[in-house]
């Protein structure tokens, strides 16, 4: 009956062992409770209601369950704590970015530089890489990525303009192929939308075939300009647009570029690749910046992006780059214009142009690594070297520009299956070429610069395997020895002290190497009373066609090669054989001995 006759309150009381609260008005019900937006820790609240327990336990004292202060102070502190983790995982990562290229050897220049990747596997989750070209890296035989495919790939994938050097045989021609496949998606009848630039046309046949393979399974059209005879049809305005990449030489490009009307438009480019940047932008006969000028004019669409590469670097290639592109990116993989640290390299002393014959059979002789590349400085010397070592029993050819295309194809394809052991080229060759397996290159004629023998030595020891180099130099090569030196020193080899003080050749010096290269006597071991008897069986020839002609025969000339041309020609005969080359030619009465006053 005593409950009956009670209110809620105290029956509320009693249930509560007498504890007290305090009634909260309607504006603010709910001022006392534990609000969980406060984030307020876990231990705060069960120390809060470990008080409540107590309280009922017989403590009539009213206590709050927490104090408004009190959890202002834990969410300003939890904030901050939150900030604080946020800046220190910022910080880690930045530190495990820089930690990862300063393991590979990455240095970067540019603003916004994306962060490098690992493994392949990462482009499909970061950047939506389909898996198709996955797949088709991984069948090429990439298990990793190389130093500049982990950094010049993310920032193409990102839409930006690259300036990327590394050394050769690193993965250059799939750093830029990956993300232009990507980027092109599928195919389209827009006409070209990329393009890409090689300085030979071995070198651009050689990515054709990794780009067919990389494109596998996308559908996309590759080209390579083979004949620009019919080019008007096949990719003019009038034709069906059916394809996607171009690769070509700058030459015969600008060639199509200049018909009337051109035979193939750029309008639709959105990647301009440059491979071997630094060859390209060269000045002067051996270059092609007039080419790669015209080139990039007609490549006017506004959204066109464009990528460099190369393994040396150029101040003129990264000027023109940080004045004509826009947040371009630098990506550099080691020491710029060093060689590569898989490949021995060696420097031998011939005396002269006669011991270089005596050391390269001496070589051949010890047992010589095959495949062999024989460097030389032009074309003609090439097929002496070539004559002479013919009837040596090797397995030899000889590439140059003289040759027919089909002769060159057929040269490479026979060196590529290990039918030729030894391989004479010129300069040209040493760009960008990758010979697989070539285990010995030898420099016949020493390097013109070091950018030279940088490409040239770069032939060998690639993808990781091992090289050999051996540079033949004579007393006249001394003055650019130091050059050679320094780049063998900074790739970690063996160089004699002396060669690193030599005396460094005049700038002048170094700029006419680029125009002309140095005088060299011709390749010949024949005795010279053979080539007089030779000589004198030319000259009979020819006076029994000019006596049946009724003119006057010629006299017996010295069998020296004299050139008709003004310049450092006309000062290296008139000094090196006593013939004054004015007198001589206006000696010479008919054309028949004018032509045998420049035979050999």
């Amino acid at each position: 009956m005593n409950l009956l006759s009670m209110d809620c309150e105290e029956i509320f009381q009693k249930l509560a062992c007498g504890a007290k609260f305090r009634r909260l008005g309607p504006k603010n019900p709910k001022k006392d409770c534990q609000s969980p937006d406060y984030g307020a820790p876990a231990g705060k609240i069960r120390k809060v209601r470990q008080v409540k327990d107590e309280n009922c336990r017989g403590n009539d004292e009213t206590r709050p369950l927490s104090d408004d202060s009190d959890v202002e102070k834990d969410h300003a502190e939890e904030k901050s704590i939150t900030y604080k983790d946020t800046l220190a995982d910022k910080s880690n990562k930045k530190d495990m970015v820089d930690h990862l290229r300063k393991s590979m050897k990455i240095s970067t220049a540019g603003q916004s530089v994306p962060k490098p990747f690992e493994s392949f596997e990462e482009l499909i989750s970061d950047y939506n890489i389909s898996r198709k070209l996955v797949q088709n890296i991984l069948n090429f035989g990439f298990t990793k990525p190389t130093p500049v495919q982990m950094q010049a790939i993310p920032c193409m994938l990102q839409g930006r303009q690259v300036l990327a050097c590394a050394p050769t045989g690193s993965g250059k021609t799939a750093a830029f192929l990956i993300p232009v496949i990507h980027a092109l998606g599928g195919p389209k009848k827009q006409g070209f939308r990329a393009v890409i630039v090689s300085p030979t046309r071995e070198l651009a046949k050689q990515t054709f075939r990794e780009c067919i393979r990389l494109c596998e399974g996308s559908n996309l059209r590759t080209h390579i300009i083979s004949k620009v005879g019919n080019a008007s049809e096949k990719y003019g305005p009038n034709s069906s647009q059916k394809f996607d990449i171009l690769i070509t030489t700058p030459n015969r490009l600008v060639y199509m570029l200049e018909q009337d009307p051109p035979a193939v438009s750029l309008k639709s480019v959105e990647w301009l690749i440059v491979d071997e940047a630094d060859k390209l932008f060269e000045v002067g006969p051996r270059g092609f910046r007039d080419q790669l000028a015209a080139i990039y004019v007609a490549c006017d669409s506004d959204s066109v992006k464009r990528a460099m590469f190369s393994a040396t670097y150029s101040t003129h290639v990264a000027k023109w780059c940080r004045r004509n592109l826009k947040k371009v990116i630098s990506v550099t993989v080691g020491h710029r214009n060093t060689a590569a640290e898989d490949v021995q390299q060696d420097l031998l002393f011939v005396g002269n142009e006669e011991g270089k014959l005596i050391a390269i059979r001496n070589l051949v002789k010890q047992g010589l690594a095959s495949p062999v590349l024989v460097f030389v400085q032009s074309k003609e010397r090439a097929q002496e070297l070539f004559e002479e070592l013919l009837y040596d029993g090797l397995n030899i050819d000889v590439i140059h520009a003289d040759r027919t295309q089909l002769q060159r194809d057929n040269t490479v394809r026979a060196f590529r299956e290990g039918k030729i052991w030894i391989l004479i080229c010129t300069e040209l060759m040493g760009r960008g070429i990758d010979f697989k397996g070539v285990n010995t290159v030898i420099n016949y004629d020493f390097p013109l610069s070091a950018v030279s023998y940088i490409h040239r030595i770069g032939r060998t020891g690639r993808a990781g395997r091992t090289g050999r180099a051996v540079t033949f130099f004579t007393t006249e090569d001394t003055p650019h020895l130091r050059s050679i030196a320094t780049v063998m020193k900074d790739s970690g080899c063996d160089v004699p002290e002396y060669m690193l003080k030599l005396k460094r050749p005049k700038k002048t010096d170094r700029q006419k190497l680029e125009y002309i290269a140095p005088e060299r006597k011709k390749i010949s071991t024949v005795p010279s009373y053979e080539k007089f008897k030779l000589h004198k069986e030319k000259v009979k020839k020819i006076n029994r066609r000019l006596r049946k002609k009724g003119k006057r025969g010629i006299s017996m000339m010295p069998e020296k090669k004299v050139i008709h041309q003004s310049g450092l020609a006309k000062k290296y005969y008139s000094k090196h054989y006593n013939i004054n080359t004015k007198k001589h030619k206006k000696s010479c009465k008919t054309e028949e001995e004018s032509m045998l006053a420049v035979e050999d």
